[in-house]
C-alpha cells in the first residue's frame, strides 16, 4: 500500500519542506575570513536570560526607537556569556546600529564599538535559521587552527527590505 503512495507522499511533505529549508537559506554558504570590522555605535538594552526569549527585548528597543522618532540601523545582539555553558542562558547587549548623528531614544544605553581585528562569518538566510549556520561555520574554521569560539561575539542582521529575499547575518568574534 505505502509503495503506491511515496510519490504523492514525498510531493505533498517532503519537497515543501526542503523548499522552505532552502528559501530560509538553509542551503546558504557561509563565507568566513579575517578582516577588520567596526567601529560601531549601537542603542540597547541589557538581557539576562533564556537565549531564545531575546526577541522580545530586541522588539522593546525598537519600539523606543519608534517613539523617538530615530531610525534604527541593523539589528545587534553582543553576546556576552556563551550559552553552551549556561544551558541556554546568556547576558547580552541587545539593540540596533544608532547613525553616529542620531539622538540616543530614552530609555537605551549607548554602546561603542571600535575598529577592531575579527573573524567574521556572514550568510544569508532567514533570521531564525542564520545564527547556528554561522556559529558553526565560524567554529569549524577556528578549530583547524586550533582554536575555539570565544565570547563576546557581535551578531549584526541587516534584513534584505523584500519579502522574498533573505536578510543577510554576519557574526563577528575578536582575533
Amino acid at each position: 500500500m505505502f509503495r503506491k503512495q511515496w510519490p504523492a507522499f514525498v510531493l505533498a511533505f517532503v519537497v515543501p519542506l526542503v523548499g522552505v529549508f532552502a528559501w530560509w537559506g538553509g542551503f546558504a554558504r557561509v563565507d568566513v575570513s579575517e578582516t577588520e570590522a567596526g567601529p560601531y555605535r549601537y542603542a540597547y538594552l541589557d538581557y539576562e536570560g533564556d537565549i531564545s526569549n531575546m526577541r522580545k527585548t530586541q522588539r522593546t528597543v525598537l519600539q523606543k526607537f519608534e517613539v523617538a522618532g530615530v531610525e534604527a540601523g541593523d539589528t545587534v545582539s553582543v553576546i556576552l556569556t556563551d550559552p553552551r555553558d549556561a544551558r541556554g542562558k546568556v547576558q547580552a547587549r541587545l539593540g540596533y546600529l544608532l547613525a553616529e548623528a542620531a539622538a540616543l531614544p530614552e530609555g537605551l544605553q549607548e554602546g561603542r564599538i571600535e575598529r577592531r581585528p575579527v573573524y567574521r562569518a556572514h550568510v544569508q538566510a532567514a533570521v531564525l535559521l542564520a545564527p547556528s549556520k554561522a556559529y558553526q561555520a565560524l567554529s569549524d574554521h577556528l578549530e583547524t587552527g586550533g582554536r575555539t569560539l570565544v565570547m563576546p561575539t557581535i551578531e549584526l542582521y541587516r534584513p534584505s527590505g523584500t519579502a522574498g529575499r533573505m536578510g543577510t547575518f554576519t557574526l563577528e568574534m575578536n582575533r
